[in-house]
């Protein structure tokens, strides 16, 4: 595999834009949450997700002030990128002032950049700040923030990510009522045409994967689903396989 980092818009290209196609949307995507990774051994887990056909992989960016959790900065994420230049790098950055890090975080190689309505005064332009930079853009949702917050920048936004446990930390069990938002959000977008892809993350495992796709979600962020016990090729095919027993592709 070459060693050479794609550049933003290259790596983009994995990034379908949701479409209605035969009456079905894209294909679903499991992105695997690094946060639940070994950290000891970080190259060997991306390396696992590559060979699992995970075509994406989820960074959860804290700072310790927006969520009370600290994880890892731009220079771990660049040494990521450089083990593991074909993965998209789906970059959840739940940190205060996003905009000022986001130059870095696109330098080391994020993917996507996605930041907290909860976290900015001035979304529109934030993302489109974003955007400048040659990456696509998303916002996210607290559980508690509800979709109204969001219905303004619809139109500018390559994902929106409903977050089904409180952020902050890893191997939570998922809020069910949060599933409403994303009924709502995925209404939304076929009312208005729009080609956002729709994300969850929390409490994403072989019991909840298919409810979250009933309700419309086509990106599936998954942690200790993916990484328990080490066998991310295992975990991956058994998330897959429920999938597709509910009638759902996946990519």
């Amino acid at each position: 595999m070459s060693q050479t980092r794609q550049t933003p818009v290259e790596a983009g290209a994995i990034f379908e834009p949701y479409a209605l196609k035969n009456g079905r949307g894209p294909a679903l995507v499991i992105t695997p949450s690094v946060l639940s990774s070994d950290f000891a051994h970080s190259a060997r887990e991306l390396a696992k997700c590559r060979r699992a056909r995970a075509r994406w992989v989820h960074i959860d960016v804290m700072d310790g002030h927006f969520v009370p959790n600290l994880t890892f900065g731009p220079p771990v994420l660049r040494k990521w990128t450089a083990a593991e230049p074909e993965l998209f790098y789906d970059t959840h950055l739940m940190i205060e002032n996003p905009l000022k890090f986001a130059e870095d975080f696109v330098r080391a190689g994020s993917s996507l950049l996605n930041i907290h309505i909860e976290a900015t005064a001035r979304p529109r332009r934030d993302l489109r700040a974003i955007k400048r930079l040659g990456v696509r853009a998303g916002v996210t949702l607290k559980p508690k923030t509800p979709v109204r917050e969001i219905l303004d920048v619809l139109d500018e936004v390559d994902l929106v990510l409903v977050m089904s446990v409180e952020p902050g930390f890893g191997n939570q069990e998922l809020i069910a009522k949060t599933l409403n938002k994303v009924r709502e959000l995925n209404l939304i977008r076929r009312e208005r045409g729009l080609g956002f892809r729709l994300e969850i993350d929390g409490g994403i495992n072989p019991e909840t994967v298919a409810l979250a796709a009933a309700a419309g979600a086509d990106v599936m962020v998954a942690g200790s689903a993916v990484f328990r016990g080490g066998d991310v090729a295992g975990n991956m095919k058994t998330l897959r396989g429920v999938l597709s027993k509910a009638g759902y592709q996946t990519k």
